[in-house]
């Protein structure tokens, strides 16, 4: 193991005090100083990789159950088995990664996440056309990358100074939103030309990448007499630790109202066929769902304006009341390329939320604490979209889609004001 670049204590030096001001135009551009920090250069850019090659494999596996059974049905009971082990390994894996080396916890992780990545690829060169062995698999590469994402999460607040973790944050979800808009095209690019099986291994010789990058990593064991036993207990005592914290209780609540009543994801099918239908029904679902990934790439590209900003409670309140009003625009947006603007803009605005949520996670809790805190985080990203989807279902199907996403955005912006009145914790909390 590399030892020589132990980064384990990031916040000895200030860097607000040594870092000179950025002028011109690099004021608005990512701001990259945490990529001068070997041990977390080498993380972010093994994401680079896995962020594409898991989309492919996200890609592939339903897919391949529609190619087989002809039901979009399967393809939701496939998503719901793979949520199930996420949240319960998630929240178990919180637990772990307090009581453990994060670093030999990501190497296993990262190592299952690979293996099944890889039989993936035996069943499907096999041509053994099993549902329930892709939904076993499915489960199992779930269960690994609920046990894998808290500890990875957790790791960066001891690899970075605290007044860094914005920008950490920030690079890191801007690559994993690209990955969201490249990997997908890419599939459907290379499923014609070297056929579904190789995606699966693509994405296992990527994730070989991030195995390595992880194993040059510096050790990153529980710090000195605070180590917690993984367990029920401990599960528990992580959300007793949330309630006891209200910035910690409010920066997961934003969330859930974010996505829970602002996501309208699940009406966008009936979006495309409807109002969008002038504009051609494939033109105008493939952007509708593409809009928020590429505002949020592009926040993370001009991050530099808002990733230094110390007031962390204020920058969440501002970002999801702003989701909320472009939503909200939305909604009532007839026509195709200004829906997709305002849906652009929610995505900017989630990326500024979804960084300075991260930064308070990581800054806020004890380190201790941290891997179950981001357990819960993983739990809370991870279903919030899908009770949305029921939600807002239900919902156009009773008022209409128009109606029922504006209606969303207007809750998320009432909640979220409400929120932070009631509480001022999170109006007050700076770094």
């Amino acid at each position: 193991m590399d030892t020589s670049e132990s980064s384990t204590d990031p916040k000895t030096t200030d860097p607000v005090a040594v870092d000179p001001p950025r002028r011109g135009w690099r004021r608005w551009a990512m701001d990259t100083r945490p990529l001068s920090i070997p041990a977390y250069r080498r993380l972010w850019s093994s994401t680079i990789v896995t962020a594409v090659g898991s989309q492919l494999t996200a890609v592939a596996v339903p897919k391949q159950i529609f190619d087989i059974t002809g039901s979009s049905a399967w393809v939701g009971a496939a998503s719901l088995a793979g949520l199930v082990p996420l949240i319960v390994f998630a929240l178990w894996g919180g637990a772990i990664a307090d009581s453990m080396d994060r670093r030999r916890l990501l190497l296993l992780t990262n190592s299952g996440i690979a293996l099944t990545s890889l039989l993936f690829w035996v069943q499907a060169i096999t041509g053994l056309e099993s549902v329930a062995a892709l939904m076993v698999l499915l489960a199992m590469q779930q269960a690994f990358w609920g046990l894998n994402a808290p500890a990875r999460t957790a790791s960066i607040a001891r690899l970075v100074p605290e007044a860094q973790l914005p920008a950490a944050n920030a690079l890191g979800s801007t690559v994993m939103q690209t990955g969201q808009v490249v990997g997908p095209l890419l599939a459907g690019v290379l499923i014609p030309v070297i056929g579904l099986p190789e995606l699966y291994l693509i994405d296992a010789l990527a994730l070989c990448v991030t195995v390595w990058a992880v194993y040059k990593l510096p050790s990153l064991p529980p710090l000195a007499g605070k180590a917690a036993r993984a367990g029920v207990r401990a599960i528990v005592e992580g959300f007793r630790y949330i309630s006891m914290h209200k910035v910690l209780l409010l920066s997961f609540l934003a969330d859930i109202v974010a996505m829970v009543f602002g996501m309208p994801r699940a009406l966008f099918p009936q979006l495309a066929a409807e109002t969008y239908r002038p504009f051609g029904e494939g033109l105008a679902l493939g952007l509708l769902f593409a809009a928020i990934p590429i505002g949020a790439v592009l926040g993370g590209l001009f991050s530099g304006t808002f990733s230094r900003a110390r007031r962390h409670g204020w920058m969440v309140i501002g970002a999801v009341v702003a989701w909320g009003v472009a939503i909200t625009g939305f909604g009532l947006s007839g026509n195709l390329w200004i829906a997709a603007a305002f849906l652009a803009l929610a995505g900017l605005a989630d990326m500024v939320s979804m960084v300075f949520r991260g930064a308070i996670l990581l800054s806020a809790a004890t380190d201790e604490m941290r891997g179950r805190m981001q357990g819960v985080f993983t739990v809370v990203v991870a279903g919030g979209p899908r009770l949305a989807d029921v939600l807002h279902g239900t919902a156009g199907s009773a008022f209409g889609p128009r109606a029922a996403v504006a209606g969303g955005g207007v809750l998320v912006v009432a909640v979220m004001l409400a929120l932070a009145a009631a509480v001022p914790a999170l109006r007050r909390y700076r770094i």
